[in-house]
């Protein structure tokens, strides 16, 4: 029963496959080279199915005409790809497929010795095993090879493909099994070799419908494919190497087969162990694989991908910047180590980093006069092994330092330009599989090249910008140290003036003393804070009692112009007791200013429902409202003249940095009242507990 299903399974499909043949040929469409292969292709399989349906599924004929179906399908999607946009980089997927017509090859030359050793035992068995393998190689290898081709098509001509790769797919899928089977089991089995047949006739009605669908056939190749297909054909190869070679040590080897496969065996691994790690061999395969089988030697997607993550991923495990700037052009090249070499503030090339070359000797002159003119003007890539033929370079003799020629680890310089500049020069060591720079090899550095150029341009300008942002901060610190330094003038002023009249009364001596010690313990504070080392921060509010403070403020203040005070409450406040000092002593100072000299100055400190109110009142020339609004707590605005216009500013600053605010009424001819409001420390305290509560 099963020779029947067999013969009528192979038969139905040698005739469907005939008539699409046919059909396929007769078609009223414009002829190319994909048309013909898939009409020789089914023809093809058409005989096949024929003879197997006549001679038998194992019968010479019929394993040769396996082989040419199989060569023909082969055929079909080679040229598929060729005409399609894979044109582009045929070569490696062009190895791909003569290792497949290799097996096939090897097949119909196992297949002819068959019959030949059919008599002897031993070698007709080997033959017979050989043949199985090579075919189960062959559906391996022809699996990969669709799988691979429909994975990296173009999206928009997929769908076109799609219904022969699958039908290929389940072709292969079966042989696959089959002889796997086979070879497991040491015999043909019946019921797959009788099916076989049945199920090619179903698949002849889906490349009908794939024929119908398709004017155009096309495919995308990305490099991917190579490498994994490549990478599969190869360990198949080696495993196929291994299981031959066995087979005929084993034949061959008498007593001593068994120690001769152990052997082989082991070599091979060893020698495999040994090799795919070692850098030196990776790199030499990656070189010849990127010679011979690709158009372009460079995955440019990869590639950048690679450089940005190595040139923006700063963090506390990585190196410095420069470095990075080395090992990312480095990379690229496969180059193990290199320098980077910088204009310095004369102009002159020296050296800024090193990545994993210590033993360069850079001179503190990196360069000679014509050195960066000559990379500024032409951009030229220098390749030290081609210096004596590079003629740009023989045009300027001068123009490379002898200690890199000299050097014999050198390899390239690469010029870092930007906007025709020269913002440094790498220099590259020689990589472990010493090749030449090609044109590829020259685009790719110099596009890298202005890339990192312009990093370095901008990590330049943003070194000046903190620069200029400290000069900037130190000379916000120095015009409020030059205010409190007016201030502290203005005082020692007033006291040597008041000395003549006083210098004779004892309490008058104390408290200028006291006073001159104060004003000596302010400046050293001001010099403190003009330090950059300086990272003293003000104290935190606290619970203070004010009439104290206060009354301390007015008694140093008294010596200095006539003040008076009327009321002051003795209550509890947040707030820092330095920067109070100082707030006063701005607004005190502020209003001895703008008074005339006998004109006391009235301070008072009032409660204002849950705040302390602490005013500070003169009778000089005012402001107007415009003033205030628009200029007076603005820095660098001043109605005096001579004035730095800081005190105001720095004044509510600090009050806000307290929680507090700083209140003003004035009016122009009739003085001002200057507020300073500091909340009490019992309603914070009730608040917070409110607060806690609530939460």
């Amino acid at each position: 029963m099963m020779t029947q299903i067999s013969i009528f399974g192979h038969g139905l499909a040698a005739a469907l496959f005939a008539a699409l043949t046919i059909w396929q040929f007769q078609r009223k469409t414009e002829r190319n080279k994909a048309q013909f292969a898939l009409v020789m292709a089914l023809a093809w399989t058409s005989f096949w199915a024929l003879a197997t349906a006549v001679e038998g599924a194992f019968s010479l004929i019929s394993s040769f005409a396996e082989s040419i179906r199989n060569l023909g399908w082969l055929i079909f999607m080679f040229i598929l790809l060729r005409s399609g946009e894979g044109r582009d980089q045929p070569t490696a997927v062009k190895i791909i497929y003569v290792a497949l017509a290799v097996v096939l090859l090897g097949q119909i030359v196992v297949d002819s010795l068959i019959p030949i050793f059919a008599e002897s035992p031993r070698i007709g068995g080997m033959t017979i095993f050989t043949s199985v393998v090579l075919r189960m190689l062959f559906s391996v290898g022809a699996l990969v090879l669709v799988h691979n081709l429909y994975s990296v098509s173009a999206p928009e001509t997929r769908w076109g493909i799609r219904l022969p790769m699958a039908s290929l797919a389940a072709m292969w899928t079966y042989d696959l099994n089959l002889f796997t089977i086979i070879y497991l089991t040491q015999q043909f089995p019946a019921e797959l070799t009788a099916m076989r047949g049945p199920a090619m006739a179903c698949l002849a009605p889906i490349f009908a419908l794939a024929s119908v669908r398709n004017t155009e056939w096309k495919l995308k190749l990305s490099r991917s494919i190579a490498f994994r297909s490549l990478s599969l054909v190869a360990i198949a190869g080696y495993l196929l190497m291994m299981v031959i070679i066995t087979t005929a040590l084993e034949i061959i080897g008498g007593d001593y087969a068994r120690l001769a496969q152990i052997s082989f065996i082991f070599g091979t691994s060893i020698a495999a162990l040994l090799l795919l790690p070692s850098g030196k061999f990776r790199a030499w395969f990656k070189v010849k694989l990127a010679k011979h089988f690709f158009q372009h030697r460079y995955d440019y997607r990869v590639e950048w991908i690679r450089f940005t993550n190595t040139i923006g991923r700063p963090g506390p495990d990585s190196a410095p910047f420069h470095e990075r700037v080395v090992k990312a052009i480095a990379d690229i090249t496969e180059s193990p180590a290199g320098i980077l070499l910088m204009p310095d503030d004369s102009g002159r090339l020296s050296l800024q980093s090193r990545w994993n070359w210590p033993t360069i000797e850079v001179p503190a002159r990196a360069c000679t006069s014509g050195t960066i003119p000559f990379f500024e003007e032409t951009g030229h890539i220098i390749e030290f092994d081609s210096l004596q033929t590079d003629e740009v370079a023989r045009e300027n003799p001068d123009a490379i330092p002898e200690w890199m020629t000299n050097d014999p680890q050198a390899w390239a310089a690469v010029p870092l330009v930007h906007f025709d500049r020269l913002a440094g020069i790498v220099l590259l060591a020689r990589p472990r599989i010493n090749r030449t720079l090609d044109w590829e090899d020259l685009d790719m550095l110099r596009v890298v090249g202005r890339q990192v150029a312009s990093y370095l341009a901008e990590a330049r300008s943003q070194e000046s910008l903190l620069e200029a942002q400290r000069f900037d901060e130190f000379n916000r610190r120095m015009a409020f140290v030059m205010h409190d330094i007016k201030n502290l003038v203005s005082q020692i002023s007033l006291l040597a003036r008041n000395a003549k009249r006083h210098a004779d009364n004892p309490e008058f001596q104390t408290d200028m003393i006291a006073t001159l010690q104060d004003s000596a313990d302010k400046m050293n504070g001001l010099l403190e804070r003009l330090s950059q080392h300086n990272k003293a921060r003000p104290e935190e509010p606290k619970p203070i009692k004010l009439a104290g403070l206060l009354q301390s403020i007015i008694d140093k203040k008294r010596l200095l112009h006539e003040i008076e005070s009327v009321e002051i409450d003795d209550l509890t406040v947040m707030a820092d007791p330095a920067r109070v000092e100082q707030i006063l002593g701005h607004l005190i100072q502020n209003a001895i200013d703008a008074s005339p000299e006998g004109q006391s100055i009235m301070i008072n400190a009032r409660r204002r429902s849950f705040s302390l109110a602490i005013e500070v009142v003169d009778r000089g020339v005012g402001m107007s409202s415009e003033f205030i609004r628009s200029q007076l707590f603005k820095p660098f605005a001043s109605s005096k003249a001579g004035g730095f216009g800081i005190g105001a500013y720095e004044a509510r600053s600090l009050a806000k940095a307290m929680n507090g605010r700083i209140e003003v009424e004035s009016k122009e001819g009739a003085g001002s009242r200057f507020t300073l409001i500091l909340p009490l420390a019992s309603w914070l305290t009730q608040e917070d507990k409110v607060n806690e509560r609530a939460a």
